[in-house]
């Protein structure tokens, strides 16, 4: 598959990359988890169909040591036991962040509280942030059509 567009190749969407991977560093800077970051990262990735950005936030997270099997059951973490409350939160708020046009008032009052039962004001923040910055880095590379399957961990440091 080829991409539609070489974004890294083009002025403004190169710009564009740089700035989103500023605003990324200042998240995973954060005292969110690292492991939830990933989760989270890779979840809204699962849903959006970005291939490529499940590829590398599932190697990056097995690169700093996250299980296979918990991996493997991120697309279907309500159903699985490997997930803590913490990171079930963040999960359902990622979802709901990320699927705000299928439901009329976005984030359920229920949603928001679990997260912040479980993650501090900076935390929930950086929560924020991080969904609404893979949801943008989503729908550029699925618009683009960018190809997925040579990431490799630590690239974009």
């Amino acid at each position: 598959m080829d991409a539609r567009l070489d974004y890294l190749g083009n002025q403004v969407t190169a710009r564009l990359v740089k700035h989103i991977g500023s605003a990324g560093k200042v998240v995973k800077d954060s005292a969110l988890p690292a492991a939830t970051q990933e989760l989270v990262a890779l979840r809204a990735s699962q849903i959006n169909g970005c291939a490529v950005c499940v590829d590398m936030h599932t190697k990056e997270a097995a690169h700093a040591g996250e299980t296979p099997v918990r991996l493997n059951l991120v697309a279907v973490w309500r159903e699985a036991t490997v997930f803590t409350e913490a990171e079930r939160a963040a999960l359902e708020l990622a979802e709901q962040g990320t699927r705000i046009a299928d439901a009329a008032g976005g984030v359920t009052d229920e949603a928001w509280a679990a997260a912040a039962k479980h993650y501090d004001e900076d935390q929930l923040a950086a929560l924020v942030s991080l969904i609404a910055l893979i949801n943008a880095a989503n729908r550029i590379n699925v618009i683009t059509r960018q190809p997925a399957g040579d990431y490799q961990p630590g690239r974009w440091e």
